[in-house]
């Protein structure tokens, strides 16, 4: 069974700067690509970063130039570094995890979700 879990979530004003960590733990067996989506309220969900264990990092339009997206292979977590940010970053962030499986099949795992709030 895989975990994500995340953490960094919160409350700030516009302007202002959060950073989201999310954790994997359990039988994971080869990482593809690690990621952070979003979904505002009453939106869809939308990719913000993604970055892969080999490859560029990607980043939706809206966060180019204020968000980055970090990796600790051996600790097989994903970071999102978010600065100035706007109160159209308020959204529900959520960390996903591709993984190849032992037999090759890829497989998708979700963290819990954790809410941004951006407001003055």
């Amino acid at each position: 069974q895989v975990q994500l879990v995340e953490s960094g979530g919160g409350l700030v004003q516009p302007g202002g700067s959060l950073r989201l960590s999310c954790a994997a733990s359990g039988r994971i067996f080869s990482i593809y690509a690690m990621g952070w989506y979003r979904q505002p309220p009453g939106k869809q969900r939308e990719l913000v970063a993604v970055i892969p264990s080999a490859g560029s990092t990607n980043y939706a339009d809206s966060v180019k130039g204020r968000f980055t997206i970090s990796g600790d292979n051996a600790k097989n977590t994903v970071y999102l570094q978010m600065n100035s940010l706007k109160p159209e970053d308020t959204a529900v962030y959520y960390c996903k995890l591709i993984a190849y499986r032992s037999s090759g099949s890829p497989v998708e795992y979700w963290g819990q979700g954790t809410q941004v709030t951006v407001s003055s």
